[in-house]
């Protein structure tokens, strides 16, 4: 029996599809509910693009919600946990979101476009609904929809010279978590300087779906002289810089204090935000908390299902995400541990896949 796989119109495809596929993608993941390339087949060569050259990735599949009314700037307040300051346009706030129970839900990256409209650049799951939703039934004076909004990613440590190239000296002036609107050949563009990854590089949010492969081109053009080649999200290389994965690395009940995100959490503002009551009951007692690990043995290719650790016998967390880390030359993961083991030096038994191994708590970088 033979199996194949149809594209049907419940998965949409991105404004990049061809161009990927020209390019020679070789793997797709769903992520709301588009295609997300994942692999072009070779991942030492997409690795050390991303680490010593420059990657170009199709992220289109991180949508956006967008907010926009006389109401915009209280409804983002009250959807993350995140003491939101100078709230000015421009500006890109990494923000936690959390339901009733205070459990996370998604950890989008909010851009301020103007005082009245702001995006959230959505991880993987259905926020257009939590947050038309939570506006509703707060009388909230604003409009949420989905925006044609798809984002491209350039990522390495030579990003910034193929921005250049393209668009000017003025890219060099947008900070880290900033953003600029700028138009290329009449394509309307936000360029903000952000990413899935700690290479450096540029994120170009393409507001003309229509345009998707000539961005595309044009990028890829500019990039030749640099070596640039396609990529995606790169697993082994989040997993070395400790890049949450939501509900890769969390699970149904992770809160964000749990998920080691303590820094964009305030449960001391003044106003209220959702789960606010709930992230207090939580702090009071916690019990674990996501933590870095080194495991022994042959290398580990990427891992997507969680091994079960015990110390003497007894569980006490579990390995999230592992990978064999090419730089340091050792197999790292990130692991949801019992604070007691978190704190111990002792060495843990791992039951991955391949069979037994040690593990050891490591900080996270």
């Amino acid at each position: 029996m033979s199996f194949g796989i149809v594209i049907g119109p419940r998965v949409r495809k991105s404004p990049f599809y061809e161009a990927t596929v020209a390019a020679g993608v070789q793997s797709f993941t769903i992520y709301n509910h588009m295609y997300l390339p994942i692999s072009y087949g070779d991942p030492a060569a997409e690795y050390q693009r991303l680490t010593e050259g420059v990657s170009l990735w199709d992220v289109a599949a991180q949508r956006q919600v967008e907010v926009r009314g006389p109401d915009a700037e209280r409804l983002v307040r009250r959807l993350t946990p995140r003491e939101l300051k100078r709230v000015e346009a421009g500006r890109c706030f990494y923000v936690p979101m959390c339901d009733h129970d205070g459990v996370l839900i998604n950890d989008p990256v909010l851009l301020v476009l103007a005082e009245d409209r702001y995006w959230l650049s959505i991880a993987d799951g259905d926020m257009l609904f939590w947050v038309q939703a939570v506006a509703r039934e707060g009388g909230y004076d604003v409009e949420v929809c989905e925006p044609d909004v798809s984002p491209l990613a350039i990522q390495g440590p030579k990003a910034a010279d193929v921005m250049r190239d393209l668009f000017g000296g003025w890219v060099d002036e947008i900070k880290p978590f900033r953003f600029r609107e700028a138009r290329l050949n009449g394509m309307p563009l936000v360029i903000s300087r952000t990413g899935w990854s700690k290479q450096g590089g540029y994120e170009l949010f393409l507001q003309d779906s229509t345009r998707g492969l000539e961005l595309w081109e044009r990028l890829f053009d500019a990039g030749r002289p640099y070596g640039i080649g396609p990529g995606a999200p790169n697993y082994v290389e989040r997993v070395e810089s400790a890049l949450l994965s939501y509900r890769a690395d969390t699970d149904e009940d992770t809160d964000p204090l749990e998920a080691g995100l303590e820094r964009f959490v305030n449960l001391e503002r003044d106003d209220d935000f959702i789960g606010k009551q709930a992230l207090k009951r939580r702090a009071q007692n916690p019990t674990r908390k996501l933590q870095g690990v080194v495991l022994d043995g042959s290398p580990i290719g990427p891992n997507q299902h969680p091994w079960p650790l015990s110390l003497d016998g007894e569980r006490v967390g579990e390995v999230r995400a592992a990978a064999y880390s090419p730089r340091l030359e050792r197999n790292l993961g990130l692991a949801m541990l019992s604070l007691a083991a978190g704190k111990s030096d002792r060495e843990m038994d791992a039951d991955s896949e391949p069979g037994p191994r040690k593990a050891w708590v490591t900080p996270l970088p």
